[in-house]
């Protein structure tokens, strides 16, 4: 806990060193984050970073990408303060990935790949990483059958593609319909790259996972979209996967266990 009480917030954190640093982590040392996290047991993080001239730059940016992530939440009636971000892909199921941001893409036209696949089997169920608003929904001629949902901040929007044909979405999803993060939204295929609906030109079965932050609604359908390199994002999700249960009846999967998440979690 720090002087103004509560947890210690990682987005801080992660910008005090980053100013300290210069953005470059290569430079980290336990010690710094030892160093601070004493210095915020008398001092708030304010008067730390007043002549930090860097620090709000930080703060924004690393607040616009990991804000939804780590929160409080309620387990087993327990408060618990950690990771409330789920992995994209369901507990259990196996999947393989790379750092594959930027790598040339050339379907319809030469591009960089602005997002992160996850190599996994179709029919692997597909969870949604953040809570938020169905946004998306429907065929995409690249991205196949797809799901993009907003953050309730607004600032995240997440890009599920390539899902499976003929079902690709979990039973119920509807744009405009609320989900909560670890719900299944979802399951892994291999469709797109077709102006035709339902078509499977995807040699791979992978789940295409984005994240574009959004400041400003006109940079949503626009040239100046920003896509971050989800990678090693995706390798600290790993660590929280959802657990899903199969309906038999229904082949549907449905998340094994709900968590109650704090409310000002959910519109900060």
């Amino acid at each position: 806990s720090h002087k103004n009480g509560g947890n210690l917030s990682w987005i801080e954190l992660l910008s005090y060193l980053a100013a300290q640093y210069g953005g470059n982590f290569d430079r980290y040392k336990s010690s710094d984050m030892d160093a601070l996290v004493e210095k915020l047991k008398t001092s708030g993080i304010g008067e730390l970073t007043r002549d930090m001239k860097y620090y709000r730059y930080y703060s924004e940016a690393y607040g616009a990408v990991l804000g939804g992530l780590v929160g409080k939440y309620v387990e087993d009636g327990e408060g618990k303060y950690g990771l409330i971000g789920f992995s994209p892909i369901a507990k259990t199921f196996p999947y393989s990935d790379s750092d594959d941001f930027g790598v040339k893409r050339t379907y319809g036209y030469t591009r960089p790949h602005l997002g992160h696949d996850l190599m996994a089997a179709t029919g692997t169920p597909v969870v949604a990483v953040e809570s938020g608003v169905v946004e998306a929904l429907g065929w995409n001629r690249y991205g196949g059958w797809r799901i993009g949902i907003r953050s309730f901040d607004t600032k995240r929007y997440y890009y599920y593609a390539h899902l499976r044909q003929n079902r690709p979405y979990a039973a119920g999803l509807a744009v405009g319909k609320t989900v909560k993060a670890g719900d299944v939204v979802g399951y892994v295929g291999r469709t797109g790259y077709s102006t035709k609906e339902n078509v499977n030109n995807i040699k791979v079965s992978h789940l295409h996972f984005g994240l574009e932050l959004i400041f400003d609604e006109s940079q949503k359908e626009s040239d100046n979209e920003i896509w971050v390199d989800v990678y090693q994002l995706a390798k600290l999700l790993r660590q929280n996967q959802s657990a899903v249960v199969r309906v038999a009846e229904t082949k549907e999967y449905y998340r094994a266990k709900d968590i109650e998440i704090e409310a000002h979690n959910l519109s900060n």
